[in-house]
């Protein structure tokens, strides 16, 4: 099922409380770091801009060089930091080799930061307190939810264990809460018989990065199957569920237009959020 219905609604609610932060001073401002040229990156970051300006959300930008190093990326997110007018910032994954991304995570202000990636957001989501929830994971939890896929309750198996979405969706599903309150188990390739777990799960979330990993043998017929991981082969974006398994799910996110609009418009979410936090 398209992503796009979900976005659209999501960005539907924003609006007005965009407007209403305008109105009182100024819009909110996302503020956006990208160190290098890497094609697929650079487009996320077009996308983002571009929905920003349909919302009237501030978007600055600092690009750096492909070979800025760690001091460079901690100043511009320290200027972020210290900027009035930037509400929210992210900085664009994956950065090239010589930049710890991790690291660089750390000299950003947490109530700044639009992915929820900063290790005290996660820590945030660990303890079901409030603050900004990584985008992608949030993005799957409405797109379950609009389209009443069951959760609470149901065998949710996340496959993969990363920081920007396995780790994190199991944390948000298992919350309690009627879109979410999941039997969730996390597995990943490390784990030799994984299949055995996606096979008996009503809901298969795909996380591994792995393209095509998950294949119609993997998955119990009329399950419900999110293709969340991807990976970028130049132009050609490749994502972890094969085709294939649509022949066996009984709801099943596109290749292209699932999870990615969905993510968007929750990091536009995260921006507005904090702009009224802030202004509060």
């Amino acid at each position: 099922m398209p992503g796009a219905p979900v976005a659209e609604a999501v960005l539907a609610g924003l609006r007005p409380r965009v407007e209403a932060l305008a109105a009182a001073g100024r819009p909110p401002g996302l503020g956006t770091i990208l160190v290098g040229d890497d094609p697929a990156s650079a487009r996320y970051i077009r996308v983002k801009q571009d929905r920003c300006a349909d919302l009237g959300i501030a978007a600055p930008h600092q690009h750096l060089a492909g070979d800025a190093g760690q001091d460079d990326l901690v100043a511009a997110i320290r200027a972020f930091n210290q900027a009035d007018e930037v509400d929210a910032m992210l900085v664009q994954h994956p950065t090239p080799a010589q930049i710890d991304y991790e690291s660089a995570l750390l000299a950003m202000d947490p109530d700044k930061d639009a992915d929820g990636l900063h290790p005290l957001n996660m820590g945030r989501l660990a303890m079901s307190m409030p603050g900004p929830v990584p985008c992608t994971p949030a993005g799957i939890e409405a797109l379950l939810a609009h389209y009443q896929v069951p959760v609470a309750g149901r065998d949710v198996v996340v496959l993969g264990r990363g920081t920007t979405l396995g780790r994190p969706l199991a944390l948000l599903l298992t919350q309690k809460r009627p879109t979410a309150d999941a039997a969730l188990t996390v597995v990943h390739t490390g784990v030799p018989d994984w299949p055995a777990h996606t096979r008996r799960a009503d809901v298969v979330v795909a996380a591994a990065g792995v393209p095509g990993i998950l294949r119609p043998e993997h998955v119990r017929p009329g399950a419900a199957v999110v293709s969340g991981g991807v990976r970028y082969e130049g132009r050609r974006l490749l994502p972890d569920v094969d085709e294939s398994v649509a022949e066996v799910a009984g709801w099943i996110t596109p290749r292209v237009g699932g999870v990615g609009p969905t993510t968007v418009a929750m990091l536009l979410a995260n921006a507005v959020t904090a702009a009224e936090r802030r202004r509060a």
